[in-house]
């Protein structure tokens, strides 16, 4: 199934990469305010789906933009959970941060991952209870544990004038704890370099199911801890998340549970 979904990821990553040259030509269409939809998105997913189906027809999928099958809710125990094109705002500028993320649930626990970054040509893949990889490389957290040595990275999706004010009371908090913050555009690939040690620490609220679920399951096979912002494993259900190696992660939950 891993093996599947690799080469799912692959095909998707190659029809974003040859649309890359091309972003003058590509139609776009808003899904609300700053949230944007491409056809190369609706287009990569659909070159997912038509793998995974064909390897297991029986299988449910939850797509960011088909949204679900018409049997999620029936008796097949194993959903497929798509984002075609993590970072969709990125893209269209040509800043190389966005990835593939594709995540399979069985009986309601996620058990394989993958994020593919085309750009560099990254790809994460995640087992449940056999590790984290990146290009056949085993993933381990970074092991900082002072979150002031610690570089933290964050996220926002669109949102209305009190989501802003929250997470610029957020920001500048983490700013002044950290050694330093970036907002890079991708929570999926955010996830997956948390993983691999690029950077100690992830947070981000309102996500959906699609953001996290790959990225979720590589941090905790690479040896970090992913919750809410109450430090409970509700992540998946609520949209909030934080993301660490286990001393930065118990930090983080202290600064910011006051915002859960």
């Amino acid at each position: 199934m891993l093996n599947t979904a690799v080469k799912a990821a692959r095909r998707a990553g190659a029809i974003i990469n040859r649309a890359s040259f091309d972003l003058d030509r590509l139609q776009v269409s808003e899904k609300n305010p700053n949230d944007f939809v491409t056809e190369i998105d609706k287009a990569a997913e659909q070159a997912i789906i038509e793998i995974l189906l064909k390897a297991y027809p029986d299988h449910a999928i939850l797509g960011e933009e088909s949204g679900p099958s018409a049997n999620l809710h029936d008796e097949s125990p194993f959903v497929w959970i798509i984002d075609p094109l993590d970072g969709t705002t990125n893209f269209l500028h040509g800043f190389p941060q966005y990835c593939v993320s594709i995540a399979l649930q069985h009986n309601g626990v996620i058990t394989q991952g993958v994020i593919y970054d085309p750009n560099r040509n990254d790809l994460f893949t995640a087992t449940k209870g056999a590790g984290a990889y990146l290009n056949d490389k085993r993933l381990r957290v970074n092991r900082r544990d002072k979150i002031s040595q610690a570089l933290i990275s964050t996220g926002i999706g669109p949102g209305d004038a009190k989501t802003m004010d929250e997470f610029v009371k957020m920001y500048r908090l983490m700013l002044e704890k950290t050694q330093g913050l970036r907002r890079e555009g991708s929570a999926a690939l955010d996830l997956a370099w948390v993983a691999c040690g690029r950077l100690d620490g992830f947070f981000e609220k309102g996500l959906k199911v699609w953001d996290m679920a790959a990225g979720a399951l590589m941090v905790q096979e690479a040896g970090g801890i992913v919750g809410d912002f109450t430090g409970e494993a509700e992540h998946l259900q609520k949209g909030n998340v934080i993301a660490a190696s286990p001393k930065i992660y118990a930090q983080m939950v202290g600064l910011l549970s006051p915002y859960a």
